[in-house]
């Protein structure tokens, strides 16, 4: 497929695509404010604006759509007036401030950032043909991504030329770097062997691949050991990998291997490197994934082992995951659950016929794994849309769910009894699932399947699946007033730690008759 062209002057072509990289940079950035921070309104009539308070500036704001917020207005001196993105990140940070009675430079900067980073982009995918194999399609298709994060496509503030050729979003593909770390300051752990099938290694030294990306991020820290010969290059792979919705996990077709890599920038909430606690604890909470899926007729990708450099552990850390071959169910294709949210060329979700049996079909597929790892197993998955996979047959049905991350899960206390993780309790477990679950995931997908296909109610098929098992928790959400929303605006205003799940309760679909 190639994209339409954009237009031929270059006034028009600059202007339209100023105006869509405003326009996919203020969805998170207002679904985040209006759920975390603004008061809605009562609506005065049936049209198609929803209209918000920010008490802290004492603003009216009023915005289009629902999942997908568009053209927001400010109320000025008695009439709405359209902001764009600059105004109204100024907006979101003196409202914050007000709000929270703090300061916070930085992030006012990484949603600019946001917004630049989608326009390059925007500008990139205009010039570039979507990859032919529908998975990898879907993998490289979210220009929106994380639809409640204040700036999810900021990218460390540096120039588009040094991340551009990485980025999924550009349809990027690209070799990746082969170093040689000396043997003795090599460090393994777990299953790490298909490694050293991508290439060759001298004697006394192990392969290690690195991405180009963080070896420039790096090199400045990397340059003594290149230097004493601690690390060599050895070249690039002679096949290439395509990065995934996840930027630094890139996916190799050819050896059917995914593999993670550190990455020193901040991408949404955290600095996306391999910290080497969560590296401690990757073959403990990957194992028990694995044994919670044992039986299921659901695929978990395992993350088998790591291999680093001792002077470099965080920094030059490498995942080696599962790749899809070995876990696909005969004749089916894989799609990333995200992207059936956001949309794509030859999304099933908007090309069913049949969207009921559809949604059921989903929901028996993503469900029952999630729940019968958690209540049988005690492994809380971080099952949202990113961390998700899901198979169709020939007819675009869902056949199969596929889960990844072992550094996302975490461990109720009978999963950790014996070794020294920490656990979290059946409570604070059960809400980050149901949050990564429901509310991160399985509404999206809900709304985007309601939204192609008018008239479809899909709570009641969502309310007989949870109904069908045999678990307290399931029971009382069925009837809850609120479903747990993580507040990554606030996280993020406030300075706390990435990792530190903070919630606010919404409404919950789930509780109607």
């Amino acid at each position: 497929m190639t994209l339409i062209p954009p237009p031929a002057d270059d006034a028009a072509r600059r202007a339209d695509l100023a105006g869509r990289a405003d326009a996919y940079a203020a969805v998170p950035l207002l679904n985040c404010l209006l759920r975390e921070v603004a008061r809605p309104l009562p609506a005065p009539d049936r049209g198609p604006h929803r209209t918000y308070l920010l008490a802290g500036v004492d603003r009216l704001l009023r915005v289009r759509g629902t999942r997908r917020p568009t053209a927001p207005e400010v109320y000025t001196a008695g009439a709405w007036r359209r902001v764009g993105h600059t105004e109204l990140v100024k907006l979101v940070a003196e409202e914050l401030r007000r709000h929270t009675g703090l300061s916070n430079h930085e992030l006012p900067a990484e949603m600019l950032d946001s917004r630049e980073a989608v326009a390059a982009l925007l500008a990139a995918r205009d010039r570039a043909t979507p990859p032919d194999d529908p998975y990898l399609r879907s993998e490289q298709s979210l220009l929106t991504g994380h639809t409640h994060h204040p700036a999810p496509k900021a990218r460390g503030g540096g120039p588009a030329a040094g991340w551009l050729p990485y980025a999924p979003e550009a349809y990027a593909r690209f070799p990746l770097a082969l170093l040689g770390v000396r043997t003795d300051t090599a460090v393994d752990e777990g299953d790490t062997g298909a490694l050293d099938r991508l290439g060759t290694a001298p004697p006394g030294y192990r392969l290690l691949p690195a991405h180009p990306w963080q070896l420039d991020l790096a090199a400045r820290d990397l340059a003594p050991a290149f230097a004493d010969g601690r690390l060599i290059r050895l070249g690039t792979t002679d096949f290439e990998a395509w990065p995934t919705a996840a930027i630094r996990t890139v996916y190799a077709p050819g050896p059917d291997l995914f593999l993670k890599f550190s990455l020193d920038v901040r991408i949404t909430n955290d600095i996306r490197r391999l910290w080497r606690h969560d590296l401690r604890r990757l073959r403990a909470t990957d194992t028990a994934a694995r044994d919670a899926f044992a039986g299921l007729d659901a695929a978990w990708l395992s993350d088998r082992g790591h291999r680093t450099a001792d002077f470099a552990h965080e920094q030059l850390a490498v995942v080696v995951r599962d790749g899809l071959r070995g876990h696909l169910a005969p004749g089916a294709t894989p799609f990333l659950a995200a992207a059936l949210a956001e949309g794509f060329d030859g999304n099933p979700l908007a090309g069913t016929t049949c969207p009921a049996d559809w949604w059921r079909a989903y929901l028996a597929r993503v469900v029952p794994p999630a729940l019968t790892a958690f209540a049988g197993h005690g492994v809380v998955l971080e099952a949202h849309l990113q961390n998700t996979l899901i198979a169709v047959d020939a007819d675009g049905m869902p056949v199969q769910a596929l889960f990844r991350d072992a550094e996302g899960v975490k461990l109720l206390a009978d999963a950790t009894r014996g070794t020294a993780l920490p656990a979290v309790s059946r409570e604070a477990g059960w809400e980050r699932l149901v949050y990564c679950l429901v509310v991160n995931h399985l509404t999206e997908i809900a709304a985007a399947l309601a939204e192609h296909h008018p008239g479809l109610d899909p709570w009641p098929a969502l309310r007989r699946e949870l109904a069908r098992h045999d678990l307290p928790e399931s029971t009382a959400l069925l009837t809850a007033p609120t479903l747990p929303a993580k507040t990554n605006l606030l996280l993020r205003w406030t300075g706390a730690d990435g990792a530190d799940a903070r919630y606010l309760p919404l409404p919950n679909p789930l509780a109607g008759d």
